[in-house]
């Protein structure tokens, strides 16, 4: 299986790509070879943010092969009906390196015990259901949260994107090297901080994190 994730940015047609939220449903579920995906708003900003940025979505899918994948983006008539209204995709091809968690009740993302290299860009992302009791507590966190991966060494680009506003939040972050998340996720630092926290203050009633190797990306500009 592999893994892809979109990101899809509108300078134009803004409300139509608000109503894909629900509209793409039935469109995803019934694409060949789709096992699990889900449609995503984004944050404002590069991280988690109270505020959603209405010019890009994100489209998250697990495909039983790379073909199936491939056949979605160039020749499916939802992927041309974005490509005539979005002025920009940037696609993601992820290989799982290691998953635990689940994201509704399912664990999607199936390591491949594939091999990496030392070399290999990293994707990472985190995904959780906020407990509603621990919301305020959760949200004053999030600055920290944000500068802590902002500030981090081998982080190239991040952007914070989910299902539901203040209630189910994830990331998505593109790193330089294996070696660089570890150091992120295992070092002394306010990440650390923040990872203690949620486990003592039972900040989340589900969540995941996924690792994955990019096996390549590209950007596609429209307009």
């Amino acid at each position: 299986m592999i893994t892809t994730i979109s990101f899809i940015k509108y300078t134009q047609n803004k409300y139509w790509a608000f109503t894909q939220m629900s509209l793409a449903f039935p469109i995803l579920k019934s694409t060949p070879g789709v096992v699990f995906f889900k449609l995503l708003g984004t944050g404002a900003g590069a991280g988690f943010s109270l505020f959603p940025d209405f010019s890009t979505y994100s489209i998250l899918c697990v495909w039983e092969k790379e073909l199936d994948a491939l056949n979605f983006f160039n020749k499916s008539d939802y992927s041309i009906s974005i490509s005539q209204k979005a002025f920009s995709r940037k696609d993601f091809f992820l290989n799982t390196i290691k998953s635990h968690g689940e994201w509704g009740g399912e664990s999607p993302f199936i390591s491949s015990k594939k091999r990496i290299s030392k070399d290999s860009r990293i994707g990472i992302i985190t995904r959780a259901s906020i407990n509603k009791s621990r919301l305020l507590e959760f949200w004053k966190s999030v600055p920290k949260a944000s500068r802590a991966i902002k500030n981090a060494n081998g982080v190239m680009w991040f952007k914070g994107i989910g299902e539901w506003p203040l209630i189910q939040q994830a990331t998505f972050s593109v790193w330089d090297s294996i070696e660089s998340v570890k150091s992120f996720a295992y070092g002394n630092g306010p990440h650390s901080e923040i990872v203690q926290k949620t486990k003592h203050r039972n900040w989340y009633n589900e969540d995941l994190f996924a690792r994955f190797e990019i096996i390549r990306s590209e950007q596609i500009f429209f307009k």
